[in-house]
């Protein structure tokens, strides 16, 4: 079964210098985009990092410095990445978690604006978590019966991504879902908002997970010793916390969303 579309929809995959949102860097982005009249279009390119690629993560994705050092650093080939990726949803496996907070990361840590507002995210490991809780290379075995060659090769994770995909839409459209917290099941209907609100475990505010929003719609922190209270009370008793993340090594992108949660609340 096809996904239904009404805009374009983009799987993305990132390799990178390993798993630290924070700190670490992408080595390859692939993309395949996927029109309304099921047309398809791809984009990758592989990245120069400006570090190091440590041994494990090279012994991964197969990607190592020589690979990497005459290539486009992320700030070349941001235009072309925000063009690509122009009036898309986004898809991805693990990416609400990793490869979305990462993408961010990259484009601010370049001093660059990557409008995320009006977009729809699905996260397809989530889908996939909370029906049958595996891998990509089981997923990809469980779904269509295939072995998944060249794992870790982005563009064949993206393109193992969106078979997936589609085989989630055949077999569970249609379907209820009946999580601990709901007393009503949730019909699997097969349209991006659907998708997305279904492969989505929390409300993020910044991506990362470290601010989510709560069930009266406010923003609260998810981590730490302030897990649970809302930001305004924390800032209100605790104005040193927001010094203690701004210093910290957390996502440039946490910090933003902080900093625009905290103007609001001096207005």
């Amino acid at each position: 079964m096809n996904i239904k579309l009404t805009r374009a929809l983009a799987i993305f995959d990132l390799e990178t210098t390993g798993v630290n949102v924070s700190s670490d860097r992408i080595v390859q982005i692939a993309i395949l985009k996927v029109y309304p009249d099921a047309t398809e279009e791809k984009y990758m390119s592989l990245i120069n990092p400006q570090v190091p690629i440590p041994a494990e993560a090279s012994e991964i994705h197969g990607i190592y410095d020589k690979d990497v050092a005459d290539q486009p650093t992320f700030a070349e080939v941001a235009g072309d990445i925000t063009l690509f990726l122009e009036n898309c949803d986004l898809a991805g496996f693990n990416s609400n978690r990793f490869d979305i907070p990462l993408l961010m990361e990259e484009f601010l840590r370049n001093d660059l604006y990557f409008e995320m507002h009006g977009r729809e995210l699905i996260d397809v490991q989530n889908i996939f978590h909370k029906m049958e809780k595996r891998t990509l290379k089981a997923a990809y075995k469980y779904y269509t019966g295939n072995i998944l060659e060249g794992a870790h090769d982005a563009m064949n994770d993206v393109e193992a991504t969106f078979e997936v995909l589609k085989a989630q839409i055949t077999k569970y459209v249609g379907a209820s879902y009946n999580s601990e917290e709901e007393d009503q099941p949730t019909l699997l209907e097969n349209d991006v908002n659907s998708l997305a609100e279904f492969s989505t475990f929390n409300r993020f505010v910044d991506y990362a997970g470290r601010i989510v929003y709560n069930d009266e719609n406010v923003e609260v922190f998810n981590f730490g010793k302030h897990k649970g209270l809302t930001v305004k009370e924390v800032l209100a008793k605790d104005p040193s916390y927001f010094s203690w993340i701004m210093r910290g090594d957390f996502p440039l992108y946490t910090k933003k969303i902080l900093k625009e949660i905290r103007s609001k609340l001096t207005l």
